[in-house]
């Protein structure tokens, strides 16, 4: 069985969540600079996108998980179950925002704060009319939170960003990688769904530079 380490002071799940963090901020960075090479990377991110990782070897330099095989004083073994689960986090995410970035000219990774929540609640629910909530809509978020596998999610995830850009509603993809990790774990899939509903009740509204809320503004790809 392979082994490696990690520090003992850092979870799997926030290791996760900073790997895929850096990674898609450099990969918007070139996106929107349109540098041609970040333009390849994120079409072929786009074909992966609701596949399994080892269905897609062409992703594999650019779904870079090394940082995680990283050793360090005080380090205990990486299991083989973190690792998969740490993996097949990494790739969801990361084809995910592929599919959300695409012809947009603005980033659609952004941090969430506590002025301006983009976890996966709150972004699906600045998609509806302020004051409102669109059932049919809701009820996606809470069909994904019970899908059987991740390769389901995945794809029930997919349904959803592809409404996030058409809004351009902006999603935290580090958190939802970490979200990912932890709904592998026994028991992960309430914790999560419990994580996404508070996100969705936490959405107060943050207007956008025009004074419109993001329910509000059209698509421009």
């Amino acid at each position: 069985m392979t082994t490696v380490t990690a520090p003992a002071s850092l979870p799997v799940r926030r290791r996760v969540a900073e790997l895929t963090g850096r990674r898609v901020a450099a990969l918007q960075r070139g996106y929107l600079d349109d540098q041609p090479k970040a333009v390849a990377a994120v079409a072929r991110l786009r074909r992966g996108a609701g596949r399994a990782a080892g269905d897609v070897p062409d992703l594999w330099d650019l779904v870079d998980t090394g940082p995680l095989h990283d050793t360090d004083d005080g380090a205990r073994p990486l299991r083989e179950a973190e690792l998969l689960r740490a993996e097949g986090a990494v790739h969801v995410a990361l084809t995910l925002w592929a599919v959300h970035q695409q012809s947009r000219s603005t980033g659609m990774h952004r941090p969430d704060a506590r002025e301006a929540r983009r976890g996966l609640g709150a972004a699906i629910r600045s998609t509806m009319q302020h004051g409102e909530i669109d059932e049919p809509l809701r009820k996606r978020l809470v069909r994904a939170g019970t899908a059987p596998d991740l390769t389901s999610l995945a794809q029930r995830l997919r349904d959803i960003v592809t409404l996030l850009r058409t809004h351009g509603a902006e999603l935290d993809y580090a958190l939802l990688a970490g979200q990912l990790y932890a709904w592998q774990r026994p028991g992960g899939p309430a914790t999560v769904r419990a994580e996404w509903g508070r996100s969705f009740h936490a959405w107060r509204g943050d207007p956008a530079p025009d004074g419109q809320r993001p329910a509000d503004t059209p698509d421009t790809p």
